[in-house]
């Protein structure tokens, strides 16, 4: 028995020692884990951070990859000036045999379909030229070589109307420019209108052509007349009203047929509407008439007299609401809108 027990003590020894490695190793083990499950929770809980970070950084690479391709909003335009730093003021008018309409045209690029707009800023009016027409058409060449170089220099959006007559019935002024009126309306909601005789050719740019919150008879004086007003009421040959203004007098009558009465006709219903006729300095609202004798068909209305009497009372029914034409011809020409109608018979 003796024999026995030492070897026994020994044995009971290593389990011991062997039980303690083993435990430790457990230890050691469990340790490593832990750190792992540390380390790993760490990382899960850093991810969405770093989701964050990811996302900021692909949407600003987005931005900065995309920037070159979007298009540009363009810049708005500023206002025109209130005055024009391309006025000439007065200039020396010239009036050559050997001028063609393609001269004109090849002088006036910017114009398209009778139409401009300044490229550089906006204009602070739009503005139609309403210009009544028949068998004149060396006196419209003069014109419109002059009016387009003259409101552009004025940085206006502006379009010319040439209203025509057709047929040879005797010409009527008045009607032709409520047709004009009419018709330029239907291509924009133009401002303001400037009703314009194709013999007067302005010589100044600082008689602006743009209506005013009273209307504007733009000829104080002309040649023919040593730049004179003709008499005191006079509101004939080139005017301006607002849109509004020539609808609140029911525009000009219709009944005028032949030369004289229509333009005190349209002082008359400006008066009875208790507006005022305003009108440039005499120096500067100066127009050159290019002589002509009087046309067939436009003798003096020697009934002219008569129909005055009777505008207080017939303003309101006879007008542009009582305008009747047949439009014959619509054209746009480089340098301006042709209107052809036939406004029937005395």
């Amino acid at each position: 028995m003796g024999f026995c027990l030492p070897g026994y003590k020994t044995l009971r020894r290593g389990k011991y020692v062997l039980l303690l490695f083993v435990s430790l190793s457990v230890l050691a083990w469990i340790a490593t884990f832990s750190g792992e499950i540390v380390k790993s929770a760490q990382i899960f809980s850093a991810s969405p951070q770093t989701l964050v970070q990811a996302d900021s950084l692909r949407d600003q690479l987005n931005t900065e990859t995309a920037a070159p391709n979007q298009i540009e909003t363009p810049t708005p335009k500023a206002e025109c000036p209130k005055e024009s730093p391309l006025l000439q003021g007065a200039v020396k008018l010239s009036f050559e045999s050997s001028l063609t309409l393609k001269d004109v045209e090849s002088k006036n690029k910017g114009v398209t379909d009778g139409e401009y707009e300044p490229s550089d800023c906006t204009a602070s009016q739009s503005v139609a030229v309403l210009i009544p027409h028949r068998s004149r058409e060396r006196h419209l060449l003069y014109l419109l070589n002059h009016l387009h170089p003259f409101l552009q220099r004025q940085q206006l959006h502006y379009a010319i109307y040439v209203i025509q007559q057709a047929g040879d019935a005797t010409f009527n002024r008045a009607k032709l420019l409520n047709v004009g009126y009419l018709e330029a309306l239907k291509d924009y909601s133009w401002e303001c209108f400037v009703f314009h005789d194709v013999d007067l050719v302005p010589e100044n740019d600082h008689n602006l052509y743009v209506c005013d919150n009273q209307p504007k008879h733009l000829v104080v004086g002309r040649n023919a007349t040593g730049y004179k007003l003709r008499y005191k009421g006079y509101f004939g040959g080139v005017t301006a009203m607002t849109k509004d203004q020539f609808l609140q007098v029911n525009g000009f009558s219709n009944t005028y047929w032949g030369w004289g009465g229509e333009d005190d006709d349209l002082r008359i219903r400006v008066e009875l509407q208790k507006m005022k006729i305003v009108r440039p300095p005499a120096d500067v609202a100066r127009y050159t008439m290019v002589f002509h004798k009087r046309d067939s068909g436009n003798e003096i209305n020697k009934d002219r007299m008569r129909l005055l009497g009777q505008t207080p009372l017939v303003w309101k029914k006879d007008g542009l609401n009582s305008c009747t034409y047949k439009t014959m011809l619509l054209e746009r020409q480089p340098l301006y809108v042709n209107v052809t109608v036939d406004i029937g018979k005395p």
